[in-house]
């Protein structure tokens, strides 16, 4: 056992303890880009601490093990339980594809042990939330969420499974997730502003989850007039042609950009509607808008197909040259006009 006074800070506060199961590590990559110049300053102020992260602790090997063994024994309060990956149940249920370094014993079985005592279960990340890329294909790991499989409930933890504050497993959902996605819902749990209602049909923040990315693109005006891009570098929009399903997707993206500036949008990148299970294998090319009679299969939510079609006859017909002009080129080659705005 290690001395009780080389545990982490003991004095209260709300103690977060981060795992890596099956996934690129790239959820903690975009959470280091949080658009703030302390990040681990940020999570002080607001009373976070960080025990232990794979990526970001000094403590190694039997340091970090003890670590986990003291939250599992409630010798340290285990407040949240951040996994970022997939779980891997393989092979035949064993969980033996992934074990945590420096133990023989698999990944899956210690997360069940340290879910069973935290307060909250957080899944970072679409692997972790659903399975996401990790789970694609075959499947041969066995992957899966915390407490989903794509949409279907279950997952790792079961359906029934509550964390000790009596939510189910939070899924802060995304490929990668946005920082200000991880860092405001460890916030608001940290100052017990947020409960079962914060949460959507698919156990996603709301406060993220509510918007859609097309709120906020900044190719929305040629959205308007279904001016459409037809090559990847084209200004347009990138819904009728080039797969683009931010006018589906649940996230603030388009209103929130990485470091206040980057999108995959703003990028020139369609959005793939990476927040939602089973993003990962959409039946079609990811760059292409697969369509019947002309029409896209993956119509904007809450619009009939007949209004679109419709309002997309009108639009296009409506359509300036400016915008026109400019959705199949790679830089504005029209300006707006200008225009005397004061009332006479």
């Amino acid at each position: 056992m290690m001395p009780r006074d080389s545990f982490p800070d003991r004095r209260p506060g709300f103690n977060v303890l981060w795992l890596q199961s099956g996934g690129c590590g790239g959820c903690t990559m975009s959470l280091l880009c949080a658009d703030t110049p302390d990040f681990f300053g940020s999570l002080t102020d607001a009373g976070i601490k960080l025990l232990w992260h794979p990526s970001l602790s000094l403590e190694s090997g039997a340091d970090a093990v003890q670590i986990l063994r003291a939250c599992i024994d409630r010798e340290i309060p285990l407040n949240a339980l951040c996994v970022e990956g997939a779980l891997l149940r393989g092979p035949g249920g064993t969980g033996r594809f992934h074990l945590l370094s420096g133990t023989a014993k698999p990944m899956v079985a210690w997360v069940r042990e340290l879910a069973a005592v935290a307060d909250y279960a957080i899944a970072v990340g679409s692997c972790a939330a659903y399975g996401g890329i990790t789970a694609g294909g075959v499947n041969p790991t066995d992957a899966c969420g915390l407490q989903y499989e794509g949409d279907r409930i279950g997952g790792l933890l079961g359906a029934h499974y509550r964390a000790r504050s009596g939510l189910p497993v939070i899924n802060v959902a995304g490929c990668p997730t946005h920082p200000q996605w991880v860092i405001e819902t460890l916030m608001a749990l940290a100052a017990d502003q947020f409960g079962a209602s914060q949460i959507d049909a698919l156990g996603r923040p709301r406060f993220y989850a509510d918007r859609l990315v097309h709120h906020g693109c900044t190719r929305n005006e040629f959205y308007e007039f279904k001016a459409s891009a037809a090559k990847p570098s084209d200004l347009g929009c990138l819904m009728e042609n080039m797969g683009c399903k931010g006018t589906q997707a649940h996230a603030d993206c388009g209103a929130r950009p990485w470091n206040g500036e980057g999108s995959c949008l703003r990028g020139g990148y369609a959005c793939i509607s990476c927040t939602e299970p089973g993003f990962e294998e959409p039946g079609h090319p990811f760059h292409l808008t697969p369509k019947i009679a002309g029409i896209p299969i993956g119509l904007p939510s809450d619009m009939p197909k007949a209004w679109f079609v419709a309002l997309s006859s009108l639009s296009k017909s409506a359509t300036p040259k400016r915008v026109r002009d400019n959705a199949r080129v790679d830089h504005q080659v029209v300006n707006p006009a200008i225009r005397k705005t004061r009332l006479k």
